[in-house]
């Protein structure tokens, strides 16, 4: 009977230990992952914010004007301000203005033959 309750004892204890090990590695090699990836993800960031950096500097009116006269490139004007669409509803809009006004001017042909 002593025996019996101290072999199932040892039995259930060499268990749990082995499972505790192999919990143990798992959670270890998942922890590594997990960093690689952060390292990752950081290195993305610093890439995205030095991207954005160069693209915010390189994109000023000032900076554009300076490489256009590099190039030597002299009849350069820049895009209206009207011109510039911040929504594409803005664009559709205008284009809906200007459509109905060449349908009104056509109309007004037609009338005048």
């Amino acid at each position: 009977m002593f025996k019996t309750k101290f072999i199932v004892s040892i039995v259930i204890f060499v268990t749990f230990l082995i499972i505790t090990s192999i919990i143990k590695n798992q959670a270890r090699f998942i922890e590594k992952k997990i960093s690689n990836i952060n390292d990752k993800i950081l290195l993305k960031e610093k890439n995205l914010n030095r991207a954005q950096l160069e693209f915010f500097y390189l994109t000023t009116p000032s900076e554009i004007e300076k490489r256009l006269n590099i190039i030597a490139i002299n009849n350069y004007q820049p895009i209206i301000h009207s011109k510039i669409f911040f929504d594409v509803s803005d664009f559709i809009n205008i284009k809906n203005k200007t459509s109905n006004l060449k349908d009104i001017n056509e109309k007004k042909i037609e009338k005048k033959q």
